[in-house]
């Protein structure tokens, strides 16, 4: 039986991981471009707002006019207009004079504030009292207040938000230039596995990892790419990798990753153009027979063949990888949110590897609590039950009731 090559800790691979570059570039319409991570700086081509604006329903006034006014000396004014939304006005304010305006109405020429409706009463039809005075530019936004003209509004590597729309819409942006969805062709092998909608015989297992992995992948942004279930045989394997290859921007197969005779995943990928192999083992648990591999610039992954064991892997690394190949640089964001917690009892741990422990979180009192959930690798339960994980380090030899942890809840939540 071979053995892994020396065994690389976390933070190694994702080093490895951030040395790969996005799959590419496409420009896509701004209805499009929800979630989708920018290329390119995008820089504002006018001001936004490119004309002042008033802030409050009320009247338009020059500031000087208001000086000293109060409720017992409030200043006259006489109205001369009104501004309509949407429509610049041929008005010009005089001294001693007030325009009616709109909250989001142009300010009209002349004019350098606005005073709150709450703050003034008509006397008549012509003539405003004014009952409290106003600074320069008071109630009013400047053009480019929002943006300026030149001014990096968006950088590269932002996924972008509703509010990011919101701004490219604003300044007319019709089409942006993205990072291409990473494609990820996706293998189950073992001579074991059966598809979903086939009845399994005793010693057969329907093939999980497809729609686990694929949700995943869905999930960070990527588009899933299913090439099957191959038995363990090397030319039939060698066969769809090179197939999935071609077809995709990275490879994903579960199985067949772990040291064995009838384990042909390296040895396969060893026969691809330009291979270099990156990672053979993590010393982490679960998940330890995890391959990376590089064909030309395009990565190759061996992930664990039992369920929860691809999963968790797919949570800490391959969330990862994916928001490496879309682009993703926004380092304000992570993949996973983090909660603290108490734990509520003691978990052992084994030196020299790092731990990722299943674990759900409570509600006790004011507390949350953290929960561990133990069982097998194989079990698929043990997912089902938990909001995310906790990491105990290599040099830990476990965590205590009552210790506060952090909790990496799962990607999707």
């Amino acid at each position: 039986m071979e053995a892994f090559f020396k065994l690389k800790i976390p933070t190694e691979v994702f080093h490895i991981i951030n040395g790969f570059s996005p799959v590419g570039e496409e420009t896509v319409s701004l209805e499009d471009t929800f979630g989708r991570v920018l290329s390119v700086d995008l820089t504002a081509p006018e001001d936004l707002p490119d004309f002042f604006k008033s802030t409050m329903d009320g009247y338009a006034v020059q500031s000087k006019n208001t000086f000293g006014a109060t409720e017992s000396l409030p200043a006259l004014l006489e109205i001369t207009g009104e501004v309509s939304m949407g429509e610049a006005e041929n008005i010009i304010v005089e001294s001693g004079q007030a325009v009616k305006i709109p909250t989001g109405g142009m300010l009209p020429a002349g004019a350098d504030g606005v005073v709150m409706v709450e703050y003034c009463s008509l006397l008549d039809e012509k003539t405003l009292e004014v009952s409290r005075a106003i600074s320069p530019l008071e109630n009013t936004i400047q053009p480019g207040d929002d943006f300026k003209k030149g001014a990096v509004i968006l950088p590269a590597g932002k996924r972008l938000r509703p509010q990011d729309l919101g701004v490219l819409a604003g300044l007319g942006f019709l089409e942006v230039p993205v990072f291409r969805k990473p494609k990820v062709a996706i293998l189950s092998t073992g001579d074991e596995m059966v598809p979903v909608s086939q009845n399994p015989t005793p010693g057969e297992v329907r093939d999980i990892n497809r729609y686990t992995l694929g949700a995943l992948c869905r999930n960070m942004g990527a588009v899933p790419v299913y090439m099957g279930i191959c038995s363990d045989h090397f030319e039939p394997l060698k066969e769809m990798v090179e197939k999935a290859v071609s077809s995709a921007d990275i490879v994903w197969i579960s199985g067949g990753s772990s040291v064995g005779t009838r384990d042909f995943t390296l040895k396969v990928f060893e026969t691809l153009p330009d291979f270099e192999l990156l990672v053979h083992g993590i010393s982490i648990s679960p998940g330890k027979p995890t391959i990376i591999g590089r064909t030309g610039a395009k990565p190759v992954i061996g992930l664990p063949g039992h369920p929860a064991s691809a999963l968790v892997v797919a949570e800490i690394f391959m969330t990862r990888m994916l928001r490496t190949l879309s682009g993703n640089m926004d380092a304000r964001h992570d993949v996973h949110t983090v909660k603290q917690a108490i734990l509520k009892r003691n978990i052992p741990s084994s030196g020299g590897r790092e731990d990722y422990v299943r674990v759900r979180l409570e509600k006790d009192g004011e507390h949350l609590k953290v929960v561990p959930i133990f069982g097998k690798s194989g079990l698929i339960s043990t997912l089902v039950e938990a909001d995310g994980l906790i990491r105990i380090d290599m040099n830990t030899e476990g965590l205590y009731e009552g210790d506060e942890v952090d909790v990496m809840l799962f990607s999707h939540v």
